[in-house]
């Protein structure tokens, strides 16, 4: 009786195995930020029903965040020494051929 009945006791344990690590692995997800994450619903938009009364305005996507000077002068700076080597490529490409 025993010896049928083995397989099943492996298979319950490889089960709660299998729930521990599900487990542990939705609390590790949801601290990196990567699992799902449920707010919850107040009760007066639960009684109300979806989309009825609903007075949120979609965000406006035609402004643009400005982006900070010193990004801007770091990227005037880079753009400039890439044409700065290329201008020098260009000649000593121009030198070699001649």
């Amino acid at each position: 009786m025993r010896r049928r009945q083995r397989g099943w006791v492996g298979l319950v344990a490889i089960l709660i195995a299998l729930l521990i690590v599900a487990w542990l692995s939705m609390d590790a997800l949801k601290q990196y930020g990567l699992g799902p994450t449920v707010k919850p619903v107040p009760a007066a938009e639960r009684a109300r029903g979806p989309g009825v009364g609903v007075t949120e305005s979609s965000p406006d996507i035609t402004t643009a965040t400005p982006a900070p000077l010193e990004a801007l002068q770091r990227a005037r700076g880079v753009e400039s020494m890439v044409k700065q080597q290329a201008a020098e490529n260009a000649k000593r490409i121009d030198d070699a051929t001649r």
